[in-house]
């Protein structure tokens, strides 16, 4: 029986001996396609090589892609663990032809490795054409499928469009019938969503090109894209109609059962399906860069977990389990998909964190859900508002809601929930923009294509002669740029590095070598094209630049050596964390600017002043140690074989740059036992570590969740920041006439001194208060209203926080009763009532705030029955607010 790691290389091997490139697959992230949220099939990668965009050294491709649908229009969430087929995460296994074979290849191809390499009977299977595609027919009948198998099928299942203009074409299907034992008919008839006949295989046929009034033509360059689910081949091959039943579903099934000390195959059985299947997803996302947050990717990722972890909680797991799968999936995928291995630790950390911070939740989400069912009728939806408090008070998203009301048979008020969520959607559909190339990708491309990618002379030099291939004003190409105009220019070499991997773009000077008095000011310098090209975004100052123009180009070396000199120190900054606090640092995010740097790394909480000491002492160390920096050209296989880092947000090709810098004095990091930072990177550096001066951390803070975040300043800012700091100190020795460590001693005690007084004015007041004392409002005496001691007070010199005390000190002198005390700050009106125990089930203190506040002119209010409190901006109409609480207690 073929394991799900059999069949992966069986379909990648068959393959690369037709000739096809095997192609890694993309990163859950897209980078060329910023409609998407997650890459979500095999072709997304190669969108730009199907529209004729972009040119690679191969037409013909094969991958094996990791693919997630759990956000957007792409969404299969909520059946995950009820279905046989519904995954989050899912890997496609694909052939792909740009512009070289086509239908009369592609469907032999596909016959003969499910025939013959799968093994899979002739006799079980049934294709699908396109109704108008009469060329396919003819082929499946000339590969030897009867006429009675070959389905024609008019509807858009058979019709693949990129969008509602762009390439598109029809489609042909292969469907394998699991036999009569399971209900369901072929492709196209009424019962064709039964369980019986299973799509294993999909090609597109991309042959036309839609345009916006329905019209199409024939593409120029007919492509294949191919798509077939190892999940669900492989329980074909494994004999069984469920992909949960295969090998590699299982172990992790098994997995979950050990973890949770429960039967797999039990009434547990759907909680282990879930947890399986979002065990990959949520871990393959962490491997990509994705961190769980409330918005965007990051919020996905956190329903997927936490969806997960309820199923745990189910199973009666008391402790964090997901953190605990891990290294099943690493032993099944791993070899694979390395990614894995190189984030095992963040991962684990990861779910660990989610899963701890979610527990303390949980069980008093899950009790608000049951009091919220109580007194429901049967069969009746939970209201929305009670949905969106699940979510707003405990961080339950929607479909984790109505995920546990389906086992009791109800549905959530989804109209409702919208409703109090729209302000909150609407909030993170902006927040979320996507990712990948700017808008204007075709024209970049085409410039590339047409001229050349753009040579980058920047590692060993600052100035060059370059001739202009292109200029671009307002997204659009032109033959010149006169005085006062900006645009875009493209060069054939350039010393200018374009924005890319954290270090910003470099500025300086383009001048025409026909005439040196026309210059242009280079303000940025970006990435184009894939990376293809340099585009130097400039302002020209005098003279005209065209096309052809021979220009000298020269950097601002002061500039550019700033910058160096924080992407070098960036670097000594990774590895010096990496060895504070575990292997499981890693980049997510930097900054490389003239004036700072910023570096963003997975870590779960705050540093200790020891640790940053030992980071700071440490990069300062190989700074001194003024080792030089070296660079070597290697395949990132071979460059990840040795240890070096990859960088989060780099883009690597075919050959990485290498860059080691600083050494160990007995064995340590890298193979030959000496180099201290090893890293992928395509930034300039400095030459040797001593050209970074020095090094002064400045802050360290939370970027998001389980990500932590540094800056920090090199060289002369360093030194400035530093003397900065001096002279603060020597500042404050002499305002206390101490030196030394002697000023900490004594500013500890003068704030020590200082609570202790801010303590004893603030009992003053409330003492004064009590009594009724000057601008006090001497309305402390108790009254009584409808049965009830009422007392409403307005006091002065009273801060907020000093009302809830002041509120205990009367409940106790009433013994039984009503207060009331609005505290004029100033700025703004503080409120607070409070309910004595025995008057708690007759008035509550939030309605009696409310009433208040809304005399004064604000809104809202609130706490418990015994204790509330609100605030608004007026104290003008106190005794309104007085007047106003009691008649709520008159009823």
């Amino acid at each position: 029986m073929p394991t799900l790691n059999d069949i992966r290389s069986t379909f990648l091997n068959y393959f690369a001996k037709q000739g096809h490139e095997i192609v890694p697959s993309s990163p859950l992230v897209p980078r060329n396609d910023p409609t998407l949220m997650f890459t979500n099939s095999g072709m997304v990668q190669f969108k730009n090589c199907f529209t004729g965009v972009e040119n690679r050294d191969y037409k013909r491709a094969t991958t094996a892609q990791k693919c997630v649908r759990a956000g957007g229009k792409h969404n299969d969430l909520d059946n995950v663990g009820y279905t046989a087929r519904h995954h989050t995460f899912f890997e496609m296994l694909g052939n792909f032809s740009f512009g070289d074979y086509f239908k009369a290849e592609a469907i032999p191809f596909a016959w003969e490795l499910v025939t013959k390499h799968f093994d899979i009977s002739p006799e079980r299977l049934y294709t699908t054409v396109y109704h108008t595609d009469d060329e396919a027919f003819e082929l499946w009948k000339k590969i030897g499928v009867p006429e009675s198998r070959i389905i024609r099928i008019a509807t858009s299942d058979n019709f693949w469009q990129m969008g509602p203009t762009g390439p598109c074409g029809p489609c042909t299907e292969i469907f394998f019938d699991h036999g009569e034992k399971f209900w369901g008919g072929p492709p196209g008839s009424p019962e064709e969503d039964g369980d019986r006949f299973i799509e294993i295989w999909n090609v597109v046929f991309m042959q036309n090109e839609q345009f916006e009034d329905g019209s199409m033509r024939a593409l120029d360059m007919q492509s294949i894209d191919t798509g077939m689910g190892i999940e669900r081949v492989a329980a074909l091959l494994q004999g069984t109609n469920d992909n949960y039943g295969t090998d590699l579903m299982r172990a992790l099934i098994e997995a979950s059962a050990d973890a949770t000390s429960s039967d797999p195959d039990g009434p547990g059985k759907t909680h282990h399906r879930v947890i399986a299947d979002h065990l990959r997803s949520t871990s393959f996302l962490i491997a990509d860069g994705v961190m769980p947050s409330n918005d965007g990717r990051g919020y996905v990722l956190r329903r997927i977990m936490r969806r997960a972890m309820r199923h745990a909680h189910m199973l009666g797991a008391k402790d964090p389990v997901m953190h605990r799968l891990v290294p099943a999936l690493v032993r099944q995928m791993g070899a694979a998909y390395p990614e894995l291995h190189r984030a095992q630790a963040l991962i684990e950390e990861t779910l660990k964190l989610e899963e701890t911070r979610f527990k303390q939740t949980l069980d008093r989400g899950l009790k608000l859900l049951d009091d919220e069912l109580v007194g429901l009728g049967e069969g009746a939806k939970l209201p929305g508002e009670a949905a969106f408090k699940l979510y707003d008070t405990y961080g339950f998203p929607l479909d984790l809601t109505q995920d546990a009301l389906r086992e009791r048979g109800r549905e959530v008020d989804t109209e409702g929930f919208d409703k109090s969520m729209a302000e909150q959607k609407a909030k993170a559909r902006a927040a979320w923009s996507g990712s990948g190339e700017a808008a204007d990708l075709t024209l970049w491309y085409d410039i590339a294509e047409e001229k050349g990618a753009t040579d980058f002379l920047g590692y060993d030099a600052e100035t060059a002669e370059g001739q202009i291939l292109a200029l671009v004003k307002d997204g659009a190409a032109v033959d010149k740029l006169a005085e006062g105009e900006s645009g875009w220019v493209v060069l054939n070499q350039t010393p200018f590095y374009g924005e890319s991997g954290g270090q910003v773009g470099d500025k300086g000077w383009l001048r025409r070598l026909e005439d040196e008095d026309d210059q242009a000011e280079v303000t940025d310098a970006q990435k184009l094209a894939g990376g293809k090209l340099t585009g130097h975004m400039v302002t020209v100052k005098s003279g005209t630049f065209a096309k052809g123009d021979t220009v000298a180009v020269e950097v601002d070396h002061k500039r550019r050596g700033k910058i160096r000199a924080n992407h070098s120190a960036t670097h000594l900054l990774h590895e010096a964390l990496r060895r504070a606090l575990g292997d499981h640092v890693a980049q997510r995010g930097s900054l490389n600017a003239p004036d700072r740097l910023r570096f963003d790394f997975s870590h779960t909480k705050a540093l200790s002043a020891a640790e940053i000491a030992q980071v700071e002492t440490e990069v300062n160390a190989f700074i001194r140690q003024n080792s030089a920096v070296s660079t070597r050209i290697m395949t990132p296989d071979d460059a990840r074989a040795l240890g070096a880092q990859a960088l989060f947000g780099e883009k690597y090709g075919d050959e990485v740059r290498v860059v080691s810098m600083g050494t160990l004095s007995g064995s340590g990091k890298g193979s030959d036992g000496q180099t201290y930072s090893l890293e992928l990177c395509g930034g300039t550096h400095v030459a040797q570590t001593g050209d970074i001066g020095m090094f002064a951390l400045t802050s360290e803070s939370a970027s998001s969740a389980g990500v932590r975040r540094i800056e920090a300043l090199t060289g002369e800012a360093a030194m400035a920041a530093l003397r900065g700091r001096d002279k603060a100190l020597s500042g404050i020795e002499g305002l206390l006439k101490v030196t030394g460590e002697e000023a900490v001693t004594r500013v500890s005690a003068l704030l020590d001194e200082r609570r202790k007084l801010e303590n004893e004015v603030a009992q003053l007041r409330r003492d004064l208060a009590m009594a009724g004392g000057a601008g006090q409002g001497g309305g402390a005496e108790a009254r009584e209203v409808n049965g009830m001691k009422f007392v409403g007070q307005v006091l002065s010199g009273v801060s907020g926080k000093d009302l809830p005390p002041l509120i205990d000190e009367h409940k106790s002198r009433l013994g039984s009763g009503v207060v009331l005390l609005i505290a004029d700050t100033g700025d703004k009106v503080a409120v607070a009532a409070g309910v004595t125990e025995d008057l708690k089930a007759t008035v509550s203190a939030v309605d009696v705030v409310k009433a208040a506040v809304a005399a004064l002119g604000g809104k809202g209010g609130g706490g418990r029955p015994d204790l509330a409190q609100g605030g608004a901006k007026d104290a003008s109409e106190a005794e309104a607010a007085i007047a106003a609480a009691e008649a709520v207690l008159a009823g």
